[in-house]
């Protein structure tokens, strides 16, 4: 397994999430070798290898046994993932390394150390969106009485705050959390069925020894040890592609806001960042342009993980190294997005000022609904609603005031007195529960941070 190719997104301001680092060689090396130990060690406990022989290559399974010079050139020689590995293993446990790697296939060794090393990976995932969830949590609670114009289709739609579109990301984060928890017991399951998953080369102790090497390596067992399942690592790299959809559109939101005609919310910029080389006055939104890009590089990866389930027969290499690559780079790809998130989240600048301003650019417009419902409530809905909506193209189309057309409409005036229109139009009273949602959910966001700090079983 390694990283992939795809860009790694680096940046002062941002701490390295150090996923990337899990699949360095030197990682990938000791996880195999913690694995081909815990496989002796557990066949030595059941009589399957000499009893001494566990313990022999347990303590040969080190890299500063091996000569990995040599190691990379048999590698390159062979061209085979483990057997170079093996060989070098065997010649340090010396006497007994006759007994290495004893009934196991290539894959049952492969798959469970990157498993070792995904594992990690995930857990990192977790504690990251932990660190967002707090500070969502406080960004929430800051900003859930700050009022600003909803968009549907990029329009005004009718207010809301800010407090409450962080609101939605808490929302949709929190679910992220529970998907990776639930899809754990299919995940990180223990592949060791020998060749191609039937155990015979185990001598009839093949569960027995998946037992007890599962439990040395704190990972679960699978129902059918066959090479060809791997729809667990796909559930992961697919939820990593809900992730990432969430953190897409969360980037979207704070690039659109930091436009000069809206003006509503910052991502942190320390002075001296530089956004331009030609234009000084240039304040680009560098990390949420990372976090679109990444996040799209990793949902474009839950299709060729799909893909990958599409073995023949009891395995094709084709299909392993395919998922092997998808579920490597999505977690680098997930750790990137989420460190970004963490920093646009916990120094976003927002500014009230100016929402209340936006709120107010189409005159009154943008409080058409709660008008149409005050009219409903005396002459029916669907009669206001086309009351309300010829008043407002008027009002849209000629640039007069929509409450001065309203309070000159004869239906209107006959039950609505001009002040009366002017409190109705006015967007701050029409916020609905936008506050109580906003602190709900940060509240929520404080619980899922607070369970993440316990680790999972």
């Amino acid at each position: 397994m390694t990283a992939g190719s795809a860009r790694r997104f680096t940046d002062g301001r941002v701490p390295d999430p150090g996923i990337a680092a899990l699949f360095s060689r030197e990682s990938r090396l000791e996880a195999l070798l913690r694995v081909e130990a815990a496989l002796a060690q557990a066949e030595a406990e059941l009589g399957i290898i000499p009893s001494h022989a566990g313990d022999a290559i347990a303590g040969a399974a080190r890299l500063d046994r091996l000569d990995l010079d040599r190691l990379d050139r048999e590698t390159a020689a062979q061209s085979h993932p483990l057997t170079p590995l093996v060989d070098e293993l065997a010649r340090a446990a010396g006497d007994c390394g006759e007994w290495v790697h004893w009934g196991a296939t290539t894959q049952n060794i492969t798959q469970t150390a990157d498993l070792l090393l995904l594992r990690e990976a995930h857990g990192r995932i977790l504690g990251l969106l932990g660190d967002l969830l707090r500070a969502l949590s406080k960004l929430a609670d800051d900003s859930a009485h700050a009022p600003m114009p909803g968009r549907t289709h990029s329009q005004h739609a009718v207010p809301i705050t800010l407090g409450f579109k962080v609101a939605v990301w808490i929302d949709e984060f929190t679910s992220h959390v529970d998907r990776l928890q639930r899809l754990e017991d299919r995940a990180f399951r223990l592949l060791l069925g020998g060749a191609v998953g039937t155990l015979a080369s185990f001598g009839g102790q093949g569960r027995a020894l998946e037992a007890a090497v599962a439990r040395r390596l704190a990972l679960r067992t699978m129902p059918v040890p066959s090479r060809a399942t791997n729809d667990g690592m796909v559930e992961l790299v697919s939820a990593l592609g809900l992730l990432a959809g969430t953190a897409g559109k969360v980037a979207k939101d704070v690039y659109s806001m930091m436009q000069p005609e809206f003006g509503e919310a910052f991502e942190p910029i320390p002075a001296g960042t530089v956004g331009s080389s030609t234009m000084p006055h240039k304040r680009n939104p560098q990390l949420t342009l990372d976090v679109m890009t990444a996040s799209s590089q990793l949902r474009g990866l839950v299709a060729p993980a799909l893909e990958s389930m599409l073995h023949d027969h009891e395995a094709n290499g084709a299909m392993t190294g395919l998922l092997e690559d998808s579920v490597t780079r999505s977690c680098v790809l997930a750790g990137d997005v989420l460190a970004r998130l963490v920093v646009i989240a916990s120094g976003l600048e927002f500014d009230p000022d100016r929402m209340r301003a936006n709120l107010r650019l189409s005159d009154g417009l943008i409080g058409s609904e709660p008008l149409m419902l005050e009219l409903g409530t005396k002459i029916g809905r669907q009669r206001a609603h086309e009351i309300v909506y010829d008043v407002a193209q008027a009002a849209a189309v000629t640039g007069r005031d929509f409450a001065e057309l309203l309070a000159g409409d004869p239906t209107v005036s006959a039950h609505f007195t001009r002040a009366e229109i002017g409190r109705i139009l006015d967007p701050e009273s029409y916020l609905g529960e936008s506050a109580e949602i906003a602190s709900a959910m940060a509240q929520h966001a404080r619980e899922v941070a607070d369970r993440l700090q316990i680790p999972s079983a």
